[in-house]
């Protein structure tokens, strides 16, 4: 089933990372978009999208084997 829209929860269980994680990407600026609906934060598909689409583009290719750090 395709998801419009994820819970904080649901969207960390979806991309296997933490909640501390999520936040601590959000602190810094590297977190997703998320939006406001009442009472809860959501991510939309869109958002989540565009952020997986930005932490590939921040890959750095491998090379002889290894990741060199940012």
């Amino acid at each position: 089933m395709l998801t419009a829209a994820y819970t904080i929860p649901e969207f960390c269980a979806a991309h296997r990372i933490s909640k501390a994680h999520f936040y601590n990407l959000c602190a810094r600026g590297h977190g997703p978009a998320v939006m406001s609906a009442g009472k809860r934060r959501l991510v939309s598909a869109e958002a989540a999208a565009a952020w997986r689409q930005r932490m590939e583009d921040r890959i750095i290719p491998a090379r002889r084997g290894g990741h060199e750090p940012r």
